[in-house]
């Protein structure tokens, strides 16, 4: 009988193979599971930032007699904010593109604009934060501002750890290239970056906009 190499690296047939209707059967591939994975912890990052959106809803009117938000939200700040972090996951997207045909200079200068678009977006709403402590709207001050702090400042530290991780990704490709493990790290970090982007344009709508409507 003639050798089937294939076979001999793979005597149980467990890896994946095409099928006659152009399909696939087997084990997905470590691309699909880490992505599939990754998909499981973004959910429960989700199911937590709905827990805090519940308690921004049920305190939003508890003012306690102290400034509401139309009268402490600056919407144009807010709005560059907001274009800020959509403009970094549009970056963030082109440099997902440029390493899948491993180009190091289009990725490196995505995940560059990236980086000091999600700073900007920071130090945007520090500086928000920092006026409304000045102004005696801390997060002490009443439910609403603690609700407030709580929930925006949640998504401040996921951009500011996503800031962080983003470095890293950009000395890893520098360092070791385009390697399968590398790769599947910069699929999972641009899920991550992208689900920020969801998660602000719900709190910019329900928090910033709701809350300035009449």
């Amino acid at each position: 009988m003639p050798h089937d190499a294939s076979v001999a690296q793979d005597p149980h047939k467990l890896g994946p193979r095409a099928e006659p209707d152009g399909g696939w059967k087997g084990p997905a591939t470590k691309r699909i599971i880490t992505a599939y994975g990754f998909w499981i912890f973004l959910l429960s990052d989700f199911v937590l930032f709905s827990g805090f959106y519940a308690s921004y809803a049920v305190l939003s009117h508890a003012t306690a007699g102290g400034p509401n938000p139309a009268q402490l939200f600056d919407l144009k700040t807010v709005a560059l904010e907001t274009t800020f972090l959509l403009l970094s996951s549009v970056a963030c997207g082109m440099a997902t593109i440029a390493s899948n045909v491993r180009n190091m200079l289009w990725t490196q200068v995505g995940y560059l604009i990236t980086g000091l678009l999600g700073f900007a977006f920071l130090v945007l709403e520090v500086s928000e934060f920092a006026k409304m402590l000045a102004a005696g709207a801390g997060p002490d001050r009443s439910g609403f501002l603690s609700a407030f702090f709580a929930l925006v400042g949640l998504h401040g530290v996921h951009v500011t750890v996503g800031l962080l991780w983003l470095g890293t990704m950009m000395a890893q490709f520098w360092a070791k290239g385009f390697r399968p493990d590398i790769m599947r790290r910069g699929l999972c970090f641009a899920l991550f970056w992208h689900a920020l982007d969801i998660i602000w344009v719900g709190i910019f709508t329900n928090v910033y906009l709701l809350g300035t409507s009449p």
